[in-house]
């Protein structure tokens, strides 16, 4: 089925045309760009005249009056008017908004075009570390980058996610060493209290709090765990299968913590920072060969002349150090240089939290030097903020622990499950569970998405599961009532369009709303910022609502006045679901 282009965007194409038409014969504009907008004194009010005025030197009402006599009134605009020093308001035909809302409708995706020219998208997200539960600095990554994914997707992206897990370094000598010299602390143990995902990662947990204690008070332990992890980087066979056992037992828990979250991350997206490792050594060489790189006090270094720290002096991108190690830039770099020349990326997107904003900016910058990242590749940081506490300091559990990432959905899951036991007390408790799963996980994600990506916000699990207000819950729940009705609606009655019948102002607001749905999406995928989806789909939510209170579905006027309002509820209901689906959030039929 085509798409369906939005009323938005057959409007300014034509008043495009009329403001070309109305120039003399021969004159090529500077620009057309009607700068449409929605208007509270029409559905429409088009700008461009004002600026294209200013460039001829022209009185711009003069120009808005010209324009008009090129731009009549057709199926789509039914009337048209001159306002202010030179502004074009124009109001949509009634006919032309349910028209449009039958067209989307009938379509699968409801009319939304993907990308003309389509590309390859590697994402950056999630980045737990081994033998370490994930805890709720993890959150937003996940989140942002699973909606992301499933956006740009939709558009006709080809996407290829990337979990770059911590699985290297430093850390994983001492913990084998740790094991070797405490044999007894190899046996899996009772959970830990709050570890909901069985003995296996509290055990993990338990021996990296141990190992750190002792790595950090004890000089000679640390001097033989840095001793097994060159054993480890040697590839000891010993050294290396308790490694391979705690790689396992940690993407055991991780797809434990995805399946909690509903999120689209697979073992096979995990690429761990070894995999890289064969690729280090090249890294370093070709950089130094080509010289992007330069060799200070033993270190092997990029400099840059733009970055330079509170002393003046010039901060490095160091990818190997004094002692021949590498760190998280020649990881990364090397990541680079996979992403491109092997998976053919056109676009790198990292979601990774802010802090790391000076670092991406160095190996962007050294990549480009080096042309691992050609300009066709367009690199990006999507940073985000930091989840608070109700005291609006960065969430710590009361001892100061870092919050477990499986606790806060446990949480939000258990306030969940009281509100929709109270709204649907005829639920059985399998039923019960299942949707108080739905509930809980969407608020979370929705209260994360819905915050614009570089703030921070607070982390408040029953305002996040209200029925009122801006949040999932009340996303969800305006679609159950939609499918509601739909379901109670009378044997022969169904949705249809009736372009002859004049619309209520509730109606018409409801119509050109849901028209915006691909136009949205087009800007979220352009930005990178799901927020921009959350509120059109909280305004969509909220429109419906005042339909709802205003314009009778079951018991309207007539039978095709009914049907009608049927039609606008069903592509509510594709359009909230649809949307919210986008954002990794389920929409149940009831709740």
């Amino acid at each position: 089925m085509p798409t369906v282009p939005s009323l938005a965007a057959v409007v300014r194409r034509r008043v495009a045309a009329a403001i070309a038409a109305a120039l003399p014969e021969g004159e090529v504009p500077v620009s057309v760009d009607p700068q449409l907008r929605r208007s509270d004194r029409a559905d429409f009010q088009a700008n461009g005249v004002l600026g294209l005025a200013k460039q001829r030197k022209a009185n711009p009402r003069d120009l808005g009056a010209l324009v008009l006599e090129h731009l009549h009134d057709d199926e789509v605009i039914a009337a048209r008017e001159l306002s202010g020093p030179g502004f074009l308001n124009l109001t949509i035909a009634d006919s032309a908004i349910t028209a449009r809302v039958a067209a989307r409708s009938a379509d699968p995706r409801l009319g939304v075009a993907t990308a003309e020219r389509p590309g390859t998208t590697v994402i950056d997200y999630s980045q737990p570390n081994i033998a370490k539960e994930m805890h709720v600095g993890h959150l937003r990554s996940t989140i942002i980058g699973d909606a992301l994914t499933r956006i740009l997707e939709f558009g006709g992206e080809k996407v290829i996610r990337r979990n770059h897990i911590g699985d290297w370094g430093t850390q994983f000598g001492m913990l084998i060493q740790f094991l070797a010299e405490h044999p007894d602390q190899r046996d899996d143990a009772e959970p830990e209290p709050g570890v909901a995902d069985g003995p296996s990662m509290s055990r993990l947990n338990r021996i990296y709090r141990a190992s750190r204690a002792l790595f950090d008070s004890d000089q000679e332990f640390t001097e033989r765990s840095r001793r097994r992890l060159v054993a480890l980087q040697a590839g000891d066979p010993e050294t290396l299968a308790v490694w391979e056992e705690m790689v396992a037992e940690s993407k055991r828990y991780f797809e434990a913590v995805y399946a909690r979250l509903d999120v689209l991350l697979q073992d096979a997206d995990a690429v761990g920072e070894s995999s890289y490792n064969p690729m280090l050594a090249r890294v370093c060489a070709d950089l130094e060969a080509s010289g992007v790189a330069v060799r200070s006090n033993g270190a092997l270094c990029v400099f840059f002349d733009d970055i330079q720290g509170s002393d003046g002096e010039p901060v490095p991108l160091i990818v190997q150090k004094s002692d021949g190690g590498y760190g998280y830039a020649t990881t990364d770099l090397a990541a680079v240089r996979d992403r491109v020349g092997t998976l053919g990326a056109d676009r790198l997107l990292y979601v990774v939290d802010a802090r790391q904003a000076l670092h991406f900016t160095m190996v962007f910058a050294a990549a480009r030097r080096a042309g691992w990242l050609p300009d066709r590749v367009e690199p990006r940081h999507l940073a985000f903020g930091t989840v608070l506490g109700k005291d609006g300091k960065p969430f710590k559990t009361r001892s100061g622990d870092t919050v477990r990432l499986m606790d806060l959905l446990d949480e939000a899951v258990d306030r969940a499950r009281a509100v929709v036991a109270e709204k649907s007390p005829h639920l059985g408790a399998e039923e019960l569970e299942e949707r108080a799963r739905q509930v809980g996980i969407g608020a979370v994600k929705y209260a994360d998405l819905s915050t614009s990506r570089t703030r921070d916000y607070v982390f408040d699990a029953d305002r996040m599961v209200s029925l009122t207000g801006d949040t999932g819950t009340y996303l969800q729940y305006a679609n159950a009532r939609i499918q509601s009705i739909l379901r109670k609606a009378p044997e022969g009655l169904a949705p249809a369009a009736h372009t002859g019948i004049p619309l209520e102002p509730a109606e018409r607001a409801l119509g050109l709303l849901l028209d915006e749905f691909g136009d949205t999406l087009a800007q979220v995928a352009e930005t990178y910022e799901p927020h921009r989806l959350c509120a059109y789909l909280y305004a969509v939510a909220s429109a419906f609502a005042t339909f709802y209170e205003q314009c009778p579905v079951l018991k309207a006027p007539s039978r095709q006045v009914t049907e009608n309002r049927l039609l606008l509820c069903r592509l509510t209901g594709q359009t909230l679901t649809t949307g919210m689906g986008l954002l990794g959030i389920t929409a149940p039929d009831q709740l």
